[in-house]
């Protein structure tokens, strides 16, 4: 697409943004009451900021004028904030994790697609240099350490050659006896066939006869092919099948691509003339107006020193440099302003101080009756009425769109063909920075020329004015903050504290995986079980979207991550198969981080000791802030909070990391882009109380439902090398795969599409029954297993919460949330409880 074709849909963005800020701001003023239309208005918020978030996403990766992308950026990154502000109001509201928006995209008239949120590019592009050096230093210690093909190694059995012999020899002799079977077999049929003949004797051949028999069956052979040939024409035209087109390898999509990377290279290019031009621009300024601007700057101050004698008889007191120096008397004003504004503010000074007291007296009296009549009015407010929390991110993306209708909305670029650099607005920047670093130099020297005057006019020196002392607001929280971290490593490098970890392990090389790659449907009936009362089981869609919101949006952005709401721990709870570390290694691939691998089996017999285990946790949590992003993974968590360690695992002390990981959250600050992600696949054997604690956001991962395991089987046979034919029924594969898990279908695909079936496709399809034979041999999850987890998952916080919502707690419980919320200041219990 074309320049003007992005700067289209960035326009179409913000005219969208300004209306629903519009609509923010109109809700903010009378909020909804009940919670069903509270629900609503914050779905619909959530919903419109997706659709805004994509199409700014898209626009700023595909921009290439470099001043208009410093803009789109602080906008995207204030909508991503916004989107993760809303989604907390809805888990606050509602109690739960999962939400359905399926009426909404309705009303909306939008596809189930458009609510995927995407992962900005910007996440790995602009750090693409740093990831392959870091890679290829990884790779070099793994190669040095001799552990780069460790997991390679580890199944494969050593076998000596006689042996091999004769397997191939057994399996060579069993192939030519099926041949000899299958030879004999025809030999028997065919002597089988002449014996009939001979009995029957030979008929005389009727010409006319075999000709019209001939032509029956060459006429149904050839309706049929038509029949299907337009039954087939028929489902593409309803849109039921794919067109050949769209099957086939498309040109357009190649040159699209294509167009991409050219537009990447122009980006780079037009950010290397910006950055160039940034400081010869200044150069420039410098040369030729610097002296101007500093000999205005004098004779502005010397008119002030002048004037301020004349209206008050002495020279004024120069403002310090901590204070501002003379930008703090002259933002924007003539010396005149300056000296009016000085001598109103002496008469205002007087006239308050006057008020003051008398004021004191009047407010004494009124202030006992107006707190004991406020306090009642914000009880009942509180019980009563709900308000939105205030927002972080809202000012920015206001600021933002006040940007763009005052610079970029009516500009005419006309003559910026190709979109590089506006040098304009460099140079209104670079006068202002130029201005401000001359102010300084000019500062110093009008500093001493009022000494000198006053010495030479008024035979006075000047007495310098006491600074104020400030007060050391460090000293004041040093109980409540308590102690820093201390250094057990201040003589190592980083270089040598990352080798040492990866040799030991802890530190390991995540899996290229996409999040995409993660295969899910859209839930369709989420608002209407709801409605009744049904709480449906969330969709591996669902799951997809809240990896992205809670794991790889805050670690790909530092703003978001400080101003968002802090997730710091996160736990993927489910059967085994159902991708738990794999998206473990998307968030990672994702966000470019570091894995930190630290499992109970794998630190199992390192670092022994107490001591031990404070300097590997330390070398961890420090590597990890030093090479932000990063990702601690602890493995079958579940170990780490064992209510009674079985006999044969206490050698390995599974429980070291228990009174570790409750410190190491709370040294975790908002700048520090560390996500600790918990995998567990029997949670109900940990102790629940500790578990909670540590984890802030539970996801509990289903076993995939009929819609999913119908995509996930298309698309794993696809990318598998299967060809998707009518004697292949997906259907009938996903109905008889209930209850198996994501990884047993893939397994059982990988098993059966070897590279000679797939050679075998031209002549032999692919049927369902071939993959039956598989599955047969694996256990599915039964009910009772889906059952535990739903159980363990009501125990936890928020599901009792959800219980208690959906049961219709009593009031009194209700009162309770409130209370804690209100200390938090964004509070589920304000009124939200009810319906």
């Amino acid at each position: 697409m074309s320049n003007a074709t992005y700067n289209k849909m960035w326009g179409e963005a913000q005219e969208a943004l300004n209306s629903l800020l519009e609509g923010e701001s109109e809700k903010a003023l009378e909020p909804p009451q009940d919670q069903m239309v509270i629900f609503q208005m914050l779905a619909t918020f959530y919903v419109k900021y997706v659709q805004i978030f994509r199409n700014l996403e898209n626009v700023y990766d595909q921009m290439v004028h470099p001043q208009k992308r410093i803009l789109i950026r602080e906008v995207l990154d204030a909508v991503m904030g916004r989107i993760l502000e809303l989604k907390n109001e809805m888990v606050e509201l509602e109690f739960s994790e999962f939400h359905y928006f399926d009426d909404i995209l309705q009303d909306l008239k939008l596809a189930p697609d458009q609510l995927d949120i995407p992962i900005p590019k910007y996440f790995l592009k602009e750090k693409m240099e740093v990831l392959r050096e870091r890679e290829k230093v990884l790779a070099q210690i793994l190669a040095n350490a001799g552990l780069e093909d460790l997991h390679l190694k580890l199944p494969l059995k050593i076998m000596p050659l006689e042996e091999a012999v004769k397997l191939i020899q057994i399996s060579e002799r069993a192939r030519q006896g099926r041949l000899r079977a299958t030879f004999m077999r025809q030999i028997y049929h065919q002597d089988i066939r002449e014996k009939q003949a001979r009995l029957h004797g030979e008929k005389i051949p009727d010409i006319g006869n075999a000709a019209i028999r001939i032509q029956k069956f060459w006429r149904s052979f050839n309706q049929y092919k038509k029949t299907a040939k337009e039954k087939e024409e028929e489902m593409i035209f309803l849109g039921m099948n794919p067109s050949p087109h769209i099957q086939s390898f498309n040109n357009t999509l190649l040159s699209a691509q294509k167009v991409n990377f050219l537009r990447y290279e122009v980006q780079e290019k037009h950010e290397e003339d910006y950055k160039e031009a940034l400081v010869s621009i200044k150069t420039n300024l410098k040369m030729l107006e610097g002296p101007d601007i500093k000999e205005s700057l004098q004779d502005q101050i010397r008119h002030w020193f002048i004037e301020c004698r004349n209206m008050t008889g002495t020279f004024p007191d120069y403002p310090n440099e901590e204070e501002g120096g003379s930008a703090l008397i002259f933002s924007d004003k003539t010396p005149q302003q300056v000296i009016q504004d000085i001598l109103l503010r002496e008469v205002e000074e007087e006239n308050q101080k006057k008020a003051k007291k008398e004021a004191k007296e009047k407010k004494e009296k009124k202030k006992k009756k107006e707190k004991e009549e406020k306090k009642e009015i914000k009880k009942i407010e509180d019980e009563e009425r709900w308000k939105m929390a205030p927002s972080l991110f809202v000012p920015a993306i206001e600021e933002g769109n006040n940007k763009y209708k005052g610079v970029w909305r009516d500009i005419d670029e006309s003559w910026n063909f190709p979109q590089g650099h506006d040098p304009e607005m460099i140079k209104e920047e670079k006068r202002k920075e130029l201005e401000s670093e001359i102010r300084v130099q000019v500062d110093e020297l009008m500093r001493q020329e009022l000494k000198n005057l006053k010495l030479a006019v008024d035979r006075e020196r000047e007495i310098p004015r006491k600074q104020k002392k400030k007060k050391d607001k460090k000293k004041g929280r040093k109980g409540k903050k308590g102690k820093k971290e201390k250094d057990l490593t201040p003589d190592r490098t980083l270089d040598s504290l990352y080798k040492e970890l990866v040799e030991e392990g802890l530190l390991i090389k995540p899996l290229k995986v996409q999040l995409s790659e993660y295969i899910g449907e859209f839930c369709y009936l989420g608002t209407t079980l709801r409605h009744i009362s049904i709480e449906p089981m969330p969709s591996l869609s669902d799951v997809r979207q809240l990896i992205t919101l809670y794991g790889i949006l805050p670690l790909g952005s530092q703003t978001v991550h400080e101003k968002a709401p802090l997730v710091k721990t996160l736990l993927l709870a489910g059967p085994s198969g159902v991708g738990k570390k794999m998206l473990v290694h998307a968030i990672c691939t994702e966000t470019g981080a570091n894995l930190f691998n630290l499992s109970s089996t794998n630190i199992a017999g390192k670092y022994p000791g107490k001591s031990g285990l404070q300097l590997m946790v330390h070398m961890v949590m420090k590597v990890a802030r030093l090479l932000q992003p990063s990702v601690l993974w602890i493995g079958d968590t579940e170990k780490t909070f064992y209510k009674k360690v079985p006999k044969f695992e206490k050698e390995m002390e599974p429980r070291r990391l228990k009174k570790q990981l409750p410190k190491i959250i709370k040294l975790m600050k908002p700048e520090d882009r560390i996500l600790i992600v918990g995998t567990t696949k029997c949670p109900f054997e940990a102790d629940i109380k500790p578990l909670c604690k540590v984890y802030q956001k539970i996801i509990m991962i289903p076993r995939p439902d009929y819609a999913s395991r119908f995509v996930l089987w298309r698309q794993v046979i696809q990318q598998a090398g299967g060809k998707i034919t009518k004697s292949l029924n997906i259907s009938c594969l996903s109905k008889v795969t209930d209850g198996f898990t994501q990884g047993q279908i893939v397994q059982v695909v990988k098993g059966i599409l070897t590279d000679r079936r797939v050679r075998q496709q031209k002549h032999k399809a692919l049927t369902a029954t071939e993959f039956i034979t598989s599955l047969a041999r694996l256990e599915p999850v039964y009910k009772e297993e889906e059952e535990t987890f739903k159980t363990w998952y009501s125990k936890t916080p928020l599901g009792k919460k959800r219980a208690n919502a959906l049961s219709g707690a009593d009031e009194k419980d209700k009162g309770k949330g409130r209370g804690r919320g209100k200390i938090k200041g964004k509070e589920k219990g304000k009124g939200r409880g009810k319906k």
